[in-house]
């Protein structure tokens, strides 16, 4: 079974910057298609951004393009989400996830396991 942990949320102004990581434990992380999803308060989770197990291929929802980056790192067994340019949108609860397999997906049904997540808070 494999855990995921999400850190590094945080409360920014509008225009600056975080790093989430996610940590996997507890199962083979290897080969699996990795995302990042979101949910803001009264709304559903939605896409940010999904990445190969290779880190070759990376797929952004249109609201983030050009402002947040995932990357990951398998010897750490870790994935990132870099965020540049901060909105107060941006504010939600951001997600881990992992698929069994390494083909990316943009939606929840896609992903078999899920962190906790961690709270953003973009201030204007």
């Amino acid at each position: 079974q494999v855990q995921l942990l999400e850190s590094g949320g945080g409360l920014v102004q509008a225009g600056g910057s975080l790093r989430l990581s996610c940590a996997a434990s507890g199962g083979t992380f290897s080969r699996n298609a990795m995302g990042w999803f979101r949910q803001a308060p009264g709304k559903e989770r939605e896409f940010v951004a999904a990445i190969t197990w290779s880190g070759r291929t990376t797929h952004y929802a249109d609201s983030v393009k050009g402002r947040f980056t995932i990357s990951r790192d398998n010897a750490k067994n870790t994935v990132y989400l870099q965020m540049t340019s901060l909105k107060p949108e941006d504010t939600a609860v951001y997600h881990c996830a992992a698929r069994y397999d390494d083909t990316l997906q943009t939606v929840v049904s896609g992903y078999d396991y899920w962190g906790q997540g961690t709270q953003v808070t973009v201030s204007s």
